[in-house]
């Protein structure tokens, strides 16, 4: 359920129209619960999950880095009270102007993922550090991140070498293994990887230093998901597995398993109908749909917990749909949502675990409908 100053802020400050309300609470208690689930690894917020500046710069005040996807972010860190040695520069598709500016800002580590980036940052960086992205297969996340970003780890080996050779740093290599990744031992293969890359350019004179094992840290939908400390048990065992007594620097990148379950949308029944006098399921149609807000919806991929002031009322399956003209703009329908068989116009609902990805995935104006409202609290 919503915490109780969530609850608090909806009963007192009532605002209209969808919006998202976070807690930094529970922000703050996460922090803490990464910290100690994984005492030796430096923890770089992932600021796409949610760039709010109220969010950047609590975390920023409690020792937090932030993993960058571009300038904008960049400066967002910067202005949030973070140092640019706590930044990161972590998406693999840059303009070389970018590098450029984001270099000049201060900010010295960056990703690549191929000799192409490379020649870029070692024009517009030069000196700079780098770490390469190798390819995961991301079974087991609800949210895949396969094949846009890395490269396999035998060209990774390549790419650092030719950094090496452009005046650059080979710092280390990086992974991600999926966005709401369920399975702790997720990292073992990649971990493997990693190690293969440093045992093969540490013959080679290259010695690399850090380990960025990504994100991936789930937060809790409708199923129950690993505590922090599970990951952190696991991850540290497959360290010691591949790295033996010479573990690297490592570093992590929550996002969603930062912010996720910190955050509700406050949404309102607008519409409930059939289809025909036969139609098995109601349509339910709310004030938010995927370009409001819940785009992760996509393929049905995140199911959202909802919440009703009905819910003891029974419940049957229904199709649940967002309010603009649009027909890609359905949210669950292959597997339709049990909502109140009572459930009417004007009901208010509360969408739960939405801290993440919602208010930046939400369209400037589409329908002429204005962006997800947030509420920092």
């Amino acid at each position: 359920m919503a915490t109780q100053r969530i609850t608090d802020f909806l009963a007192t400050r009532r605002p209209e129209g969808p919006c998202l309300i976070v807690d930094l609470d529970v922000v703050r208690d996460n922090f803490h619960g990464f910290r100690k689930a994984l005492p030796d690894s430096a923890i770089f917020y992932a600021v796409k999950a949610n760039p709010a500046p109220e969010i950047l710069s609590l975390l920023a005040s409690l020792g937090s880095n932030f993993d960058c996807a571009s300038v904008a972010e960049v400066e967002m860190a910067l202005a949030a009270g973070a140092s640019a040695d706590r930044i990161s520069y972590g998406n693999t598709i840059k303009k070389e102007r970018d590098i450029a500016r984001a270099h000049g800002l201060g900010v010295s580590l960056f990703a690549v993922d191929c000799v192409e980036e490379v020649e870029k940052v070692a024009r517009a960086a030069p000196g700079a550090r780098v770490f390469c992205r190798v390819l995961t297969d991301g079974a087991g996340a609800e949210w895949p991140l396969s094949r846009k970003f890395g490269c396999v780890p035998v060209m990774a080996i390549d790419v650092l070498e030719a950094a090496h050779r452009l005046g650059l740093v080979a710092t280390g290599v990086s992974f991600h293994v999926g966005s709401q990744q369920t399975n702790t031992e997720a990292w073992d293969g990649a971990l493997a990887d990693a190690a293969f890359v440093f045992q093969t350019l540490a013959e080679r004179g290259i010695f690399l230093t850090l380990v960025n094992m990504g994100g991936g840290f789930p937060t809790r939908y409708l199923k129950d998901v690993p505590t922090a400390e599970a990951y952190g048990r696991s991850i540290f065992d497959a360290l010691r597995r591949h790295f033996g007594n010479h573990l690297p620097e490592t570093i992590i990148e929550p996002g969603r398993g930062m912010v996720g379950d910190a955050g509700v949308i406050k949404a309102e029944v607008v519409l409930v109908s059939r289809k025909s006098a036969t139609d098995e399921n109601r349509w339910v149609y709310l004030d938010i749909g995927k370009f409001g807000g819940l785009a992760e919806t996509m393929d049905e991929a995140i199911r959202y917990p909802i919440v009703t002031g009905r819910d003891d009322d029974q419940k049957e399956p229904c199709i649940l749909a967002g309010p603009t003209c649009d027909s890609a703009d359905v949210l669950y329908e292959k597997m339709p949502y049990p909502l109140p068989i009572t459930l009417t116009v004007g009901d208010e609902v509360l969408i739960k675990g939405t801290g993440a990805y919602t208010t930046t995935y939400a369209s400037v104006a589409f329908n002429g409908i204005e962006p997800l409202r947030a509420y920092i609290i």
